[in-house]
């Protein structure tokens, strides 16, 4: 469990606005979604998928990359994989055992027969949304195992959104409709210890050494 008197002592080498920032951004965090890309190709998109969850206040982002093994890109993501976590995964079957021990139902963006549009999407419920691959879409791994199906309507000739878009779209309709709920969709006070003990550590220069003064 981090020290709330250690984050304290650290808190005092941060400026006035970098405090006031940091704890204004994790008032608006949340885990109650998350997000999986699975193998997606161009790197730009993964790294607008992080952005965008950053903006949105989404907390953890899973990559999934059984078949495309890339860094993200810095410049696309702006900084946001410095703010939020990355879990990665060599395989589809890994990341969905570990979203369903979480508690998360597996929601597949795509159009299927049995799908449900944006505006119906019931965001009560604990979620991770699946984007894939730009040309394939998910593989029928995540199909078959999808507890949910989400569709944007569309009405023009084109019928597809390029990946990035589409996650940005969906994260903006459902934070925006989670925060107008009375469920409990915020970081618990444990986790937003750890989490500005965390971004602490990538904003102080000399973290360790103040960190040992600290313990001395």
């Amino acid at each position: 469990m981090t020290s709330i008197k250690l984050v304290e002592y650290l808190e005092s080498y941060l400026t006035e606005n970098r405090r006031t920032r940091f704890n204004k951004v994790l008032s608006q965090r949340t885990k109650h979604f998350t997000v999986a890309t699975e193998d997606v190709y161009q790197l730009h998109n993964t790294s607008a998928v992080i952005r965008s969850c950053d903006v949105f206040g989404i907390q953890e982002v899973n990559i999934i990359e059984e078949q495309n093994t890339k860094r993200i890109d810095r410049e696309i993501a702006m900084g946001a994989q410095k703010w939020v976590d990355l879990n990665r995964y060599h395989s589809v079957k890994d990341c969905i055992i570990d979203l369903k021990k979480e508690g998360y139902q597996i929601v597949a963006t795509t159009p299927h027969t049995n799908d449900c549009e944006l505006h119906d999407f019931d965001v009560t419920k604990k979620s991770c949304f699946f984007f894939g691959r730009e040309t394939e879409g998910l593989s029928e791994e995540v199909l078959e195992s999808a507890d949910c199906f989400l569709k944007i309507p569309m009405f023009g000739f084109t019928e597809s959104l390029n990946i990035s878009v589409s996650a940005a779209i969906i994260l903006q309709h459902v934070t925006t409709k989670l925060r107008q709920t009375n469920i409990n969709w915020q970081l618990s006070e444990t986790e937003i210890q750890e989490k500005k003990l965390d971004w602490i550590a990538k904003t102080i220069k000399s973290y360790d050494d103040i960190v040992k003064r600290f313990y001395k």
